[in-house]
């Protein structure tokens, strides 16, 4: 008999977007002639910029030259990606890291998932609610949660992010080995700002804890204090991993890139309480189980960086923020209260009426043709508001604007 990690059966059914998907997909079968638009998972429409197909090309010549041919790279990226990041992302920011603290992935979602790994299965887990589902998941599949029981896994400490609270979640009661923080924040939109995230990051070292740090969305900030890195934050180095994306930066969902910040004075321990490197640690967990980010995206990613790059990536962005505003605006008009949209491309909305996530959700469909996230597939907090992303087209984007501006609940 070949037994299974039992920990798998304490997720639900499914995942969250799988559930969206094949709900959508029943109503498009029953009204095939009825065109939907997507507000929900935050895939972007935007296709990458000149600068990055030019250096895709470019690279991808190069591929195919026996001179400029090349194998596996480094399993922590290249060092013109490293330091291109090092100097615009950080040190331009009068950050002071060093490039073998950079580690270029192919997603940092695969990151977040997989950095986990490296604690050992004891450690206590706080995270916020609502929540982005895969810092939950995974930990469940490590088995450092109990059983799904009224909507919380037992053993996770959990941050309410409310709206008496900004969505900004408060310190734990009590103690915590780690603690996931987004910020600005997928699923609310929420930003902590430059005040709110040195609470966090002296609450860590007080309490010698490590904070995982998930800024994927910082370039949509538009706030000035609004810090765009944790390490912004003085002290943030011994205490927190930073996760970056292409995705949502630069339209990379589909081309895969990413990197994560791992300071080497960032420090663990044995229970012998022998200190250790994190970033040793997961060096030596990315060249055992990861083989790199191909070449080419890498040059992709490089280009990004550029003076060219970075204004065409600019223009994209804007795209996207001004959706926010036309969502929020539409939501207004359809007098609907709503949160984020100035520092995230997400918008968070609290459903009419007392009426459940799911049920919205079935209304949104079918009377405006419109799908979004329900809150409650964030968490427990979630229920009772509704996730709507910015990154369709501005077409789209604003037929769905009038679509919501008209409706009645």
């Amino acid at each position: 008999m070949i037994l299974l990690n039992e920990n798998y059966l304490k997720l639900p059914g499914s995942y969250l977007f799988s559930t969206i998907a094949k709900k959508v997909a029943a109503y498009q079968q029953e009204h095939p002639n009825e065109d939907i638009i997507r507000l929900g998972i935050g895939d972007v429409s935007r296709p990458l910029v000149p600068a990055v197909v030019e250096a895709l090309h470019k690279a991808s010549d190069e591929m195919g030259r026996a001179e400029t041919f090349r194998g596996y790279g480094p399993e922590q990226g290249y060092a013109f990606l490293r330091e291109a990041i090092l100097k615009h992302d950080y040190l331009d920011r009068n950050i002071a890291l060093e490039a073998d603290e950079i580690f270029v992935s192919d997603g940092a979602k695969s990151d977040v998932a997989n950095f986990q790994e490296l604690f050992d299965v004891s450690c206590k887990v706080a995270l916020q609610d609502p929540v982005y589902p895969v810092y939950l998941d995974t930990n469940v599949m490590a088995g450092r949660t109990g059983n799904f029981e009224n909507g919380r896994f037992g053993g996770i400490v959990y941050l309410p992010c409310t709206e008496e609270n900004g969505f900004i979640p408060d310190l734990p009661r009590e103690r915590v080995d780690l603690v996931y923080l987004c910020s600005p924040n997928n699923p609310t939109g929420a930003a902590m700002t430059r005040s709110e995230l040195k609470k966090w990051v002296d609450w860590a070292a007080q309490h010698n804890s490590v904070i995982l740090y998930d800024s994927a969305y910082e370039a949509f900030i538009t706030q000035p204090d609004v810090p765009h890195s944790i390490y912004e934050i003085p002290g943030a180095q011994k205490v927190a991993v930073e996760f970056r994306s292409f995705s949502k930066t630069a339209g990379f969902t589909g081309t895969r890139c990413a990197y994560t910040v791992v300071p080497k004075a960032l420090q663990v321990y044995d229970r012998a309480g022998k200190p250790h490197a994190l970033n040793a640690l997961w060096l030596r967990r990315q060249t055992t189980k990861f083989n790199g980010v191909p070449y080419i995206v890498q040059r992709a990613a490089q280009a990004v960086f550029t003076p060219m790059g970075q204004a065409q990536i600019r223009s994209v962005i804007e795209v996207y923020q001004k959706n926010a505003q036309v969502i929020l605006q539409a939501l207004q008009a359809a007098g609907l209260q709503a949160f984020g949209g100035v520092n995230a491309p997400y918008i968070w909305l609290k459903t009419p009426n007392g009426i459940d996530s799911w049920t919205f959700f079935d209304r949104l469909l079918s009377k405006a043709r419109v799908v979004g996230t329900p809150g409650v597939g964030f968490g427990a907090c979630g229920e009772g508001y509704f996730r709507l992303t910015a990154f369709n087209t501005p077409e789209l984007t604003q037929a769905a604007a009038s679509r919501i501006a008209h409706l009645t609940f």
